[in-house]
């Protein structure tokens, strides 16, 4: 199972996490690996799953390889001769999620309808390679809270992204409007929790995306969908099945993030409603449940994968040479963007110095003529 970092507690390297202690608990034996180690890596070894930064250190050959980022994933597929993979996409915008074409990846998943049309409509992945498995909830750790106050009294930013030049003063100044106790959790706001789940429960509304939002819907909360990108709607049972379609994220934040648009959709907070979404994510939303749909994929592939003949090493040299290409492109693409925004920094600072701006004043005047 490979990942760009198992460091920071963030989208992707949870859904390794989790996925991977599911495999272990069902008798299989997951292997995690990355180049960046960190927080993640240490609870998964502290979980008895094996976590490598260097794919030789891994003596035997897995049976299949569970790709996440595509540098990560072609690593794994080059060193791996003959092993068979799934690529997993999790996000619209990040490079690294771009899904790489080769032989030997036989099926793409895509975590939600926003990334399938990434690797349809954008990628040019075939649609019968590509599974749309929607994300989980850890229903184990996320117990349902007792039931809601008839107005809500505190309520809890949810998310890594939230600063004080980002969406945050926002959400404060609306909750502040409606008399709301506002707290907020996550990486950059220096209040990151590794247990999530022993906190959700004393919060009436939830302002989070993505897996935060799930999480927070599962445990009876109800949730404003709110992140750096903008603001989304109080989660209810009418929109649920097309919000959760989306995994909750950049498609359903819409609105800028603005006070009275935030006020809009806590006034439409109904305990009643939370409670019926809750149930209905339980009830469908599972760990357990989405593991057991990747392994019958897993099965699905090894069943349906038949190694290449005399010339495969060929056609894969073709494919790692192209891909090769596209990633020499965009390191010289982003070395050139650095390049010029330095550029441009060195310059602006040097022309505000007292003794450039002096020069600059003489030669204008022909002193160095």
């Amino acid at each position: 199972m490979t990942n760009h970092a198992l460091a920071q507690r963030a989208g992707s390297e949870l859904y390794l996490k989790d996925v991977a202690e599911g495999l272990l608990r069902r008798g299989h034996t997951p292997i995690a690996y990355s180049t960046k180690l960190g927080e993640v890596a240490s609870s998964l070894r502290r979980a008895t799953i094996p976590v490598v930064d260097n794919l030789a250190s891994i003596s035997v050959p897995p049976d299949i390889i569970h790709g996440q980022h595509h540098i990560e994933t072609m690593s794994a597929l080059l060193h791996f001769a003959g092993v068979p993979a799934i690529y997993f996409c999790h996000g619209w915008f990040a490079w690294e999620e771009a899904p790489p074409r080769f032989p030997r990846i036989v099926r793409y998943v895509a975590v939600d309808d926003t990334c399938r049309d990434r690797l349809v409509c954008e990628q040019g992945i075939p649609e019968h390679q590509v599974r749309v498995i929607r994300n989980f909830v850890d229903l184990d750790r996320f117990k349902p809270r007792p039931q809601l106050p008839d107005k809500p009294q505190r309520a809890m930013v949810f998310s890594n992204q939230a600063t004080e030049s980002t969406f945050l003063p926002a959400v404060r100044e609306a909750c502040q409007k409606a008399g709301i106790k506002l707290d907020v959790i996550g990486f950059r706001s220096g209040n990151a929790t590794a247990n999530p789940e022993t906190v959700i429960g004393k919060y009436d509304i939830v302002f989070a995306k993505g897996r935060c939002a799930f999480e927070a819907l599962a445990v009876g909360a109800a949730v404003v969908l709110c992140d750096e990108a903008g603001v989304g709607p109080m989660v209810t049972v009418n929109e649920l099945d097309r919000l959760q379609r989306l995994n909750f994220g950049m498609r359903t934040l819409r609105e800028k993030a603005d006070p009275q648009i935030i006020l809009r959709e806590l006034a439409r907070y109904d305990p009643v409603d939370a409670e019926e979404v809750a149930r209905r994510v339980r009830a469908t939303s599972g760990l357990e449940t989405v593991v057991d749909q990747i392994v019958d994929l897993y099965q699905e592939v090894l069943a349906e994968y038949r190694p290449a003949n005399g010339n495969g090493a060929t056609s894969e040299g073709v494919f790692a040479a192209a891909y090769l290409r596209g990633v020499a492109a965009h390191i010289t693409k982003q070395r050139e963007a650095i390049y010029q925004s330095t550029s441009y920094r060195l310059g602006n600072f040097l022309i505000k110095t007292p003794v450039v701006r002096g020069i600059a004043k003489k030669v204008s005047k022909g002193w160095l003529q």
